[in-house]
Formats: structure tokens, sequence, C-alpha cells
């Protein structure tokens, strides 16, 4: 949806379906999303949990700790392993809808890599960086806020008692879905990384002059195309990483 002007969520799941069938939702998944999904939670976890923890020892509070660990391990995850898989992802769910014969992934990736070297493998991660440095800023830091918010507003007798499971699911899924802002972070970075032929698109493009070119031929309604179901992944893995990770790390506490 971020890539193709005028397409709306029921059109873009119709188009997908009709192109490819039901594999067409899972375009990219082998090798690169496996690839990105088995290292980029620990990446997170690791980073943000450490980078909060000592924000904490520093006497910051809970929600500038979330803050910085979610910003720390957000941009730990796009320059580790998040820069070329999602670029990757991105060229399989927008090179066939290009014309001429059908590569393998493989030789679509070895291809860029011969043109381009390991900055074209890697194009839009300075976009990925800026998208995960907010994505989990906000995600954790809002989460931390919900929680904090909570407690205050408990009687003063009660407010030393941990949160429920439900409370921290609702703070995590609260702060999924509000650190959608940065839609256009996002909107920016799959333009960027997109193979769909566009006269009008600017060649090799930066982050400001891609702002500038959707602004100029979508308006503001282009930087938000796509919001919609991103808000539904952003709640799903708010809920793994934050919720999730809370409770991986309060069960290694434990045994401890």
């Amino acid at each position: 949806m971020a890539a193709n002007k005028g397409q709306g969520l029921i059109t873009a799941i119709s188009n997908i379906h009709a192109k490819s069938g039901l594999p067409g939702f899972w375009r990219g998944l082998i090798p690169w999303a496996w690839i990105e999904a088995s290292t980029k939670g620990g990446v997170l976890l690791f980073t943000s949990s450490e980078i909060e923890y000592h924000a904490s020892t520093f006497g910051l509070s809970k929600t500038t700790a979330g803050v910085l660990g979610g910003m720390g391990g957000g941009v730990a995850q796009a320059y580790t392993t998040m820069g070329f898989c999602t670029f990757m992802k991105t060229v399989e769910v927008t090179r066939h809808r290009s014309t001429g014969p059908t590569q393998s992934t493989w030789a679509v990736a070895a291809d860029i890599f011969k043109r381009e070297g390991i900055v074209g493998i890697n194009k839009g991660v300075n976009a990925v960086a800026l998208r995960q440095l907010t994505n989990w800023g906000s995600r954790l830091g809002i989460s931390r806020l919900v929680e904090s918010t909570i407690v205050s507003l408990r009687p003063e007798s009660t407010r030393s008692q941990k949160l429920s499971i439900l409370e921290r699911l609702t703070s995590s899924v609260i702060g999924g879905a509000l650190a959608c802002w940065n839609q256009p972070i996002e909107v920016i970075r799959v333009n960027m990384q997109s193979q769909i032929k566009d006269s009008s698109r600017p060649a090799n493009m930066t982050i400001a002059s891609c702002a500038k070119w959707i602004w100029k031929e979508q308006g503001i309604r282009g930087f938000y195309r796509g919001v919609t179901p991103r808000i539904g992944l952003s709640v799903y893995l708010t809920v793994c990483m934050v919720f999730g990770g809370d409770e991986i790390k309060a069960y290694f506490n434990k045994k401890n």
C-alpha cells in the first residue's frame, strides 16, 4: 500500500490474492523474513534491557529509561540484521509488479550486490534505522508511561503491588498502537527500497528527496498509506517484545 498509489486496504488484499493467491501474502518470508525474525528479537531484547537497566541506575524515570532502551535497541536491530533483510523483503514484494523474467530471490540479491556492493544491498538502511529508533523508543516508552500511569491512578495503599497481566498487556497494546505516529518514516523507507518502476521517482533517493517526492505526488495522505495494517503489526510486536520480554526477564530473574 505504501508503494502503490491509489490502493486501499481491500484493493491491496484483492490484488495480491488475484496475482499470487495465498502464497502472495507470505512473499519474502524465505529466507529474508526468517533471517530477520530469528535475529532481531535477541538484538532488541539484549540491547534495550541493558540500556534500560543502566538508565534506571542513573536515576532516570521508568518512562525515560524505556524510551532510551527502545531507541538503542531499534538502532542496533537496523544496522546489524534488519537493513538488508528489510530491503530484500521489499524487493520481493515489489519486483514482481515489474515486467521481465522472474529471477530467484538469491539471484536478485547477488545481482544487486554485484552492481552496487554492500551499500546497494543495504539501500534505505538509514531510513530503517530512523524507523526502528522511533518505533521502539515509542513502543517501549509509551508502554512504560501507561504502566506508570496505571500505578499512579491506584489508591496509595496499593501502588507497591505489581501490575497484573491484563494491565501489562493493555499497556503494550496502547504503546504499540500509538507508536504508529511515525508511519511517514515507514512510507519513505518502502519507497526508497521499492523496485516498482515509476518515471516520476527521483534517482538515488535520499530520505529528504523521497519525502519531497511523496509530498509532491500524494500530499499529506501519502505519508499515512498502509497505517491500518501497520497498527495491527505494531500492537502484535509490542505485546511480544515488551510484555513477552518482561515475562522472559522475570522468569530468569526468579531462577537466579
